[in-house]
Protein backbone atom coordinates (compact mmCIF):
# COMPACT_ATOMS: atom_id res chain seq x y z
CA UNK A 1 0.00 0.00 0.00
CA UNK A 2 2.70 2.52 0.93
CA UNK A 3 5.57 0.94 -0.95
CA UNK A 4 5.29 -1.70 -3.68
CA UNK A 5 8.97 -2.01 -4.40
CA UNK A 6 11.90 -0.13 -5.82
CA UNK A 7 11.25 -1.33 -9.39
CA UNK A 8 7.94 0.61 -9.46
CA UNK A 9 9.65 3.71 -8.14
CA UNK A 10 12.44 3.33 -10.66
CA UNK A 11 9.91 2.98 -13.47
CA UNK A 12 8.20 6.22 -12.43
CA UNK A 13 11.56 8.05 -12.42
CA UNK A 14 12.73 6.71 -15.78
CA UNK A 15 9.39 6.92 -17.58
CA UNK A 16 8.66 10.29 -15.98
CA UNK A 17 11.95 11.82 -17.09
CA UNK A 18 11.71 10.43 -20.62
CA UNK A 19 8.02 11.34 -21.00
CA UNK A 20 8.71 14.83 -19.74
CA UNK A 21 11.58 15.21 -22.20
CA UNK A 22 9.37 13.97 -25.05
CA UNK A 23 6.63 16.42 -24.02
CA UNK A 24 9.05 19.37 -23.97
CA UNK A 25 10.54 18.46 -27.36
CA UNK A 26 7.08 17.98 -28.88
CA UNK A 27 5.86 21.32 -27.50
CA UNK A 28 8.94 23.14 -28.80
CA UNK A 29 8.51 21.62 -32.25
CA UNK A 30 4.78 22.38 -32.42
CA UNK A 31 5.05 25.98 -31.19
CA UNK A 32 3.45 28.16 -28.53
CA UNK A 33 -0.06 27.79 -29.98
CA UNK A 34 -0.25 24.19 -28.74
CA UNK A 35 -0.71 25.24 -25.10
CA UNK A 36 -2.52 28.50 -25.69
CA UNK A 37 -5.79 29.22 -23.95
CA UNK A 38 -7.51 30.91 -26.86
CA UNK A 39 -10.65 28.81 -26.66
CA UNK A 40 -12.26 25.85 -24.90
CA UNK A 41 -10.77 23.41 -27.40
CA UNK A 42 -7.25 24.53 -26.43
CA UNK A 43 -8.04 24.01 -22.76
CA UNK A 44 -9.35 20.51 -23.42
CA UNK A 45 -6.16 19.57 -25.28
CA UNK A 46 -4.00 20.96 -22.46
CA UNK A 47 -5.93 18.92 -19.87
CA UNK A 48 -5.74 15.83 -22.09
CA UNK A 49 -1.95 16.24 -22.36
CA UNK A 50 -1.66 16.39 -18.57
CA UNK A 51 -3.89 13.38 -18.14
CA UNK A 52 -1.93 11.41 -20.73
CA UNK A 53 1.37 12.27 -19.06
CA UNK A 54 0.00 11.27 -15.65
CA UNK A 55 -1.32 7.98 -16.98
CA UNK A 56 2.04 7.24 -18.63
CA UNK A 57 3.82 7.92 -15.36
CA UNK A 58 1.60 6.02 -12.99
CA UNK A 59 0.18 3.11 -14.95
CA UNK A 60 2.52 0.20 -15.47
CA UNK A 61 0.09 -1.03 -18.12
CA UNK A 62 1.08 1.89 -20.39
CA UNK A 63 4.52 1.60 -21.96
CA UNK A 64 6.81 4.57 -22.46
CA UNK A 65 6.38 4.25 -26.23
CA UNK A 66 2.57 4.27 -25.91
CA UNK A 67 2.65 7.33 -23.66
CA UNK A 68 5.01 9.25 -25.93
CA UNK A 69 2.92 8.27 -28.96
CA UNK A 70 -0.29 9.43 -27.23
CA UNK A 71 1.27 12.79 -26.27
CA UNK A 72 2.68 13.23 -29.78
CA UNK A 73 -0.69 12.36 -31.32
CA UNK A 74 -2.52 14.96 -29.21
CA UNK A 75 0.04 17.62 -30.11
CA UNK A 76 -0.12 16.69 -33.80
CA UNK A 77 -3.91 16.85 -33.81
CA UNK A 78 -3.82 20.21 -32.01
CA UNK A 79 -1.34 21.47 -34.62
CA UNK A 80 -3.54 20.26 -37.50
CA UNK A 81 -6.70 21.80 -36.04
CA UNK A 82 -4.93 25.11 -35.33
CA UNK A 83 -3.54 25.09 -38.89
CA UNK A 84 -7.03 24.48 -40.28
CA UNK A 85 -8.56 27.18 -38.04
CA UNK A 86 -6.32 29.78 -39.62
CA UNK A 87 -7.10 28.69 -43.16
CA UNK A 88 -10.80 27.79 -43.26
CA UNK A 89 -13.72 29.75 -41.85
CA UNK A 90 -15.93 26.65 -41.71
CA UNK A 91 -13.45 24.90 -39.40
CA UNK A 92 -13.42 28.01 -37.17
CA UNK A 93 -17.21 27.94 -37.03
CA UNK A 94 -17.21 24.28 -35.98
CA UNK A 95 -14.37 24.36 -33.45
CA UNK A 96 -14.49 27.81 -31.90
CA UNK A 97 -17.28 29.43 -29.97
CA UNK A 98 -18.21 33.02 -30.75
CA UNK A 99 -17.78 35.77 -28.18
CA UNK A 100 -21.03 36.95 -26.59
CA UNK A 101 -22.00 40.55 -25.88
CA UNK A 102 -23.44 40.53 -22.35
CA UNK A 103 -23.53 44.26 -21.62
CA UNK A 104 -24.02 46.96 -24.23
CA UNK A 105 -23.60 50.64 -23.31
CA UNK A 106 -24.34 50.11 -19.64
CA UNK A 107 -27.34 47.82 -20.13
CA UNK A 108 -27.25 44.15 -19.20
CA UNK A 109 -28.59 41.96 -21.98
CA UNK A 110 -30.58 39.50 -19.86
CA UNK A 111 -31.56 37.21 -22.72
CA UNK A 112 -27.91 36.82 -23.69
CA UNK A 113 -27.02 36.12 -20.04
CA UNK A 114 -29.59 33.32 -19.96
CA UNK A 115 -28.37 31.91 -23.27
CA UNK A 116 -24.76 31.85 -21.98
CA UNK A 117 -25.77 30.68 -18.49
CA UNK A 118 -24.12 33.68 -16.81
CA UNK A 119 -25.57 35.32 -13.70
CA UNK A 120 -25.80 39.10 -13.43
CA UNK A 121 -23.70 38.83 -10.26
CA UNK A 122 -20.84 37.45 -12.36
CA UNK A 123 -21.08 40.49 -14.61
CA UNK A 124 -21.00 42.77 -11.57
CA UNK A 125 -17.96 40.92 -10.24
CA UNK A 126 -16.10 41.35 -13.56
CA UNK A 127 -16.96 45.05 -13.61
CA UNK A 128 -15.70 45.50 -10.03
CA UNK A 129 -12.53 43.57 -10.84
CA UNK A 130 -11.93 46.06 -13.66
CA UNK A 131 -12.13 48.94 -11.19
CA UNK A 132 -15.65 50.16 -11.89
CA UNK A 133 -18.58 50.40 -9.52
CA UNK A 134 -21.45 50.96 -11.91
CA UNK A 135 -22.58 50.14 -15.42
CA UNK A 136 -22.76 53.76 -16.55
CA UNK A 137 -19.23 53.98 -17.92
CA UNK A 138 -19.20 50.50 -19.42
CA UNK A 139 -19.40 50.20 -23.22
CA UNK A 140 -19.42 46.41 -23.23
CA UNK A 141 -18.83 43.22 -21.30
CA UNK A 142 -17.85 40.35 -23.58
CA UNK A 143 -17.82 36.65 -22.75
CA UNK A 144 -14.77 35.55 -24.72
CA UNK A 145 -14.30 32.19 -26.43
CA UNK A 146 -11.98 31.06 -23.63
CA UNK A 147 -14.67 31.72 -20.99
CA UNK A 148 -13.18 34.96 -19.63
CA UNK A 149 -15.19 38.15 -19.19
CA UNK A 150 -13.69 41.33 -20.67
CA UNK A 151 -14.96 44.70 -19.55
CA UNK A 152 -14.54 47.58 -22.00
CA UNK A 153 -15.00 51.04 -20.55
CA UNK A 154 -16.71 53.69 -22.66
CA UNK A 155 -13.63 55.88 -22.23
CA UNK A 156 -11.38 53.13 -23.69
CA UNK A 157 -13.61 52.17 -26.63
CA UNK A 158 -11.74 54.16 -29.28
CA UNK A 159 -12.62 53.08 -32.82
CA UNK A 160 -13.88 49.69 -31.49
CA UNK A 161 -12.14 47.75 -34.25
CA UNK A 162 -11.52 44.88 -31.79
CA UNK A 163 -15.28 44.59 -31.34
CA UNK A 164 -15.94 43.81 -35.02
CA UNK A 165 -15.93 40.05 -34.42
CA UNK A 166 -18.40 40.23 -31.51
CA UNK A 167 -21.92 39.31 -32.63
CA UNK A 168 -24.56 42.00 -32.05
CA UNK A 169 -21.97 44.78 -31.78
CA UNK A 170 -22.56 46.22 -35.28
CA UNK A 171 -20.76 49.45 -34.41
CA UNK A 172 -23.25 50.17 -31.63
Amino acid sequence: MFFDGSSDLGRVVVVGALSYAALIVSLRVSGARTLSKLNAFDLAVTVALGSTLATSLLSSEVSLAEGVLAISLLILLQFVVAWALVRWRRVREIVKAKPALLVLHGRIRNEELRRCRIAAEEIHQAIRASGYADLGGIAAVVLETDGSLNVIAQSRLGDAVAMSSVPDWHGA
